[in-house]
């Protein structure tokens, strides 16, 4: 992935970075290498400034509150990405990355004993759609706000 990304960057091919990063960051975290996660997502936050393409920018807040998680004590930081990850969202009316950042949101929440507001927060973002159910974030919703419910 690496190595593809920078291709890209050789290339000046700009479109599918911010996605890339975001999944690099994702598979590093996983990969116990939080350094390189947080490199990556930053260099594109610096990238997506400098360029103006915004279309992602949700996602790699998104992306930053959950890598936030993996560290003790950094909650509060991860709630406040995972809120800015909902703005943006909003505010392009890009209603599949604000369902995925109110999840992510959501879980954090549920993680903390706050069932009621991670379900009041869910629960409507999920009650938008009207298809896609066999989608992979529908079904994670739909499983978490039932958790939620129980």
């Amino acid at each position: 992935m690496a190595d593809g990304m920078a291709l890209f960057g050789d290339q000046r091919i700009r479109f599918p970075v911010p996605v890339c990063a975001a999944l690099f960051a994702a598979t590093e975290a996983h990969a116990g290498r939080l350094d390189v996660a947080f490199a990556s997502l930053n260099n594109t936050f610096a990238e997506v400034e400098r360029s103006g393409a915004h279309y992602f920018t949700s996602e790699l807040y998104r992306q930053r509150g959950e890598l936030l998680m993996y560290e003790p004590g950094l909650s509060g930081q991860a709630e406040e990405a995972f809120k800015r990850a909902i703005e943006i969202a909003r505010s392009q009316n890009a209603r599949l990355l604000e369902l995925r950042a109110a999840s992510s949101l959501a879980r954090l929440w549920r993680d903390q004993g706050k069932h009621g507001k991670a379900r009041d927060l869910l629960a409507p973002v999920y009650g938008w759609f009207t298809e896609g159910f066999e989608t992979l974030d529908l079904k994670e919703a739909r499983m978490l706000l039932d958790e939620l419910d129980a």
